[in-house]
């Protein structure tokens, strides 16, 4: 009977250790790992975070209500990540405590039971509070090795905070730019009638030079920082992912239809945007084919392609007579980054993208006339 018993500690008091390793590697692996770890202890916790929000802003309620609740969800889905790191931290300790006898002295009458003992002196050691001391000889170390483990974990939190935000505002600077160019939600054709009546369409290179490192960027720090594919911009109308897809379809346009010469950055713009994307639906473990053909269907259909070249050739921009070939060249651009971002939009509840809205050219504005300057100022 005694084997038996002191073969249950033995097992129990692994079990601890293996808990607490592999907790700490969580954090690890989420706030140190420069690169994207998808790691199964943190995503349980973000997937029940998650779908609680899920619930309380349900497809079925208003889009600024939904963008209201879901803002909290990144903030506090970082506290109780920690909080469910510390938890599992005390745990993982109180099974080694227990383990080791704390509580079974048949010498010390107490009025609780050996696994509470063992939870009350973790809790006490992790968050460094001193009320229970270790009734074990030898259980110094643990106890300050779990205090340490505690200090250590609030530490990384709080040294990670200044990371998130800074790539976040990073991140944001280029997006509220967008809709200077581009209006909220961000339209490719608007962008491209905006270009062509103020700045004239060459202009279109230094935009391209603009949004190749902002791809770069997006794909390390929304892969290192997972988090921050749920961090919503300030204004509802705002998502980093339809900003993403505007800039991508603009460039393909632009290759595609409009009749300009050929500007290989936005070749390299668009390049940079679909892996950016692919790598961040790589991470979230979507699936899409990773070697698209030119003529695989895409969300965007023939008549809306359609739509917005009318839109295009009504605003003055010029375009490519053979609108059949325009098609397939714009369909095959599309097609290496249709499938990931259409995923993202739904991950990161972003508002509806600009296909999904009537056409219109930035001739078209619901902005107001302002200092009676004419039509013309809205028109811009």
């Amino acid at each position: 009977m005694e084997l038996l018993e002191a073969l249950i500690r033995i097992v129990v008091g692994l079990a601890g250790v293996a808990l607490v390793a592999r907790t700490m590697l969580a954090a690890l692996r989420s706030l140190l790992l420069p690169r994207g770890a998808n790691d199964r202890v943190s995503r349980f916790l973000f997937l029940v975070v998650r779908r609680t929000f899920g619930w309380v802003a349900g497809p079925e309620r208003p889009y600024a209500f939904r963008d209201r609740i879901l803002a909290y969800y990144g903030p506090v889905s970082l506290l109780l990540v920690l909080i469910f790191w510390l938890f599992l931290v005390m745990l993982g300790y109180a099974l080694i405590y227990w383990a080791i006898g704390v509580g079974s002295d048949p010498a010390r009458v107490t009025d609780v039971s050996p696994i509470v003992e063992a939870l009350r002196l973790s809790g006490s050691s992790l968050l460094t509070l001193g009320f229970a001391a270790p009734s074990v000889p030898g259980t110094t170390f643990l106890v300050f090795s779990e205090a340490t483990l505690g200090l250590i974990l609030v530490a990384m939190l709080i040294a990670y905070l200044p990371t998130i935000y800074g790539a976040f505002s990073r991140r944001e600077l280029l997006v509220n730019l967008l809709e200077v160019r581009a209006d909220s939600p961000p339209s490719a054709v608007v962008m491209l009638t905006r270009f062509q009546r103020l700045h004239g369409l060459d202009s279109l290179h230094a935009m391209w030079e603009q949004w190749e490192p902002w791809f770069s960027e997006l794909e390390e720090t929304h892969t290192s920082l997972p988090i921050l594919v749920f961090y919503r911009s300030q204004q509802a109308n705002h998502s980093w992912v339809n900003a993403a897809g505007a800039i991508m379809d603009t460039a393909a346009l632009a290759r595609s239809v409009v009749d300009m010469p050929l500007d290989v950055q936005a070749d390299l713009t668009i390049r940079a945007g679909y892996l950016a994307v692919r790598r961040i639906a790589d991470y979230f473990n979507v699936a899409y084919d990773h070697s698209p053909r030119q003529d695989d269907p895409t969300s965007i259909s023939r008549a809306q392609f359609e739509a917005a070249c009318a839109v295009l050739e009504a605003a003055g921009v010029p375009l490519k007579v053979d609108r059949n070939r325009a098609w397939l060249d714009f369909n095959g651009w599309r097609v290496n980054y249709d499938a990931p971002l259409r995923a993202l939009e739904r991950i990161a509840l972003a508002p509806p993208s600009w296909w999904e809205r009537p056409m219109a050219s930035a001739y078209v504005t619901d902005e107001p006339v302002v200092g009676g300057a004419g039509t013309g100022a809205a028109e811009a």
